[in-house]
């Protein structure tokens, strides 16, 4: 009898490690992007984007670590595997051949252009319109086929952040600045430059923006599994509700 519960016991002591040692924590990285990823004065990620891995460890059974870092390293980790997910990124051909995409993007971004209040800029949607201008572009950032098609044609100043951009603008070292409207109007108000710097119509492009893990056979599971809680989502209208507080546009 003595053994029957000590049996018993044993085998009620592995049944209730069994959901512990079949759960994970991500680690899930990514840069300053306003809306999508933040770290709080506190230290606490904020954003659609930790809205949206958070809720889908939690149908997963997993858990999810956010770590904040440039744009250059956050993209490195997860390439080089040492990280999970990468938050964020818009899709090319490049970097298809860098990370496995997660299918459906979660939020959409226009790409426009800035400029100083009181200047005369006659951008139309094509090259001519904008050629012979200086344009501040963000090193390491996505603008679009469009933005590409064009590049070849553009007097191009790379500034290290949207920030650094709009300086540039204003310190009349750059006639335009090409950025995204989520990540630059914030940092326009920040900077005290509402009433300074204009946007230009039309939009360069959109651009999707999407969750990204390591190119290997490891992380193809978790990509899909990420994936089928997103489209989820989605179709039951959680998307649209999280997004909502932050003014994202969805895909």
């Amino acid at each position: 009898m003595y053994l029957g519960r000590r049996a018993l016991g044993l085998s009620f002591c592995l049944l209730c490690l069994i959901p512990l040692a079949s759960a994970r924590e991500w680690i899930a990285v990514g840069t300053d992007f306003p809306g999508i990823f933040q770290m709080t004065p506190a230290g606490e990620p904020r954003g659609l984007g930790v809205d949206v891995l958070r809720e889908v460890a939690r149908e997963l059974g997993d858990q999810v670590r956010f770590e904040l870092y440039p744009w250059a390293r956050a993209q490195k980790r997860v390439e080089d595997g040492l990280a999970d997910v990468l938050i964020g990124p818009y899709r090319t051909a490049a970097r298809e051949r860098r990370f496995l995409f997660s299918e459906p993007g979660f939020y959409r971004d226009r790409i426009v252009f800035y400029a100083r209040a009181g200047t005369t800029n006659a951008w139309d949607g094509s090259l001519g319109s904008v050629r012979g201008q200086r344009i501040a572009i963000i090193h390491g950032w996505v603008y679009g086929e469009h933005f590409e098609a064009m590049r070849g044609g553009l007097d191009l100043q790379m500034a290290a952040s949207v920030e650094n951009a709009l300086k540039i603008l204003m310190a009349e070292r750059a006639d335009l600045v090409a950025s995204n409207e989520r990540d630059t109007r914030p940092r326009i108000t920040a900077l005290g430059l509402d009433r300074e710097v204009i946007r230009l119509e039309p939009a360069i492009d959109t651009q999707i923006g999407y969750f990204a893990l390591p190119r290997d056979s490891g992380h193809s599971a978790l990509r899909e599994a990420i994936g089928g809680v997103l489209r989820k989502m989605r179709e039951d209208g959680r998307l649209a509700t999280m997004a909502e507080p932050y003014a994202i546009p969805l895909p």
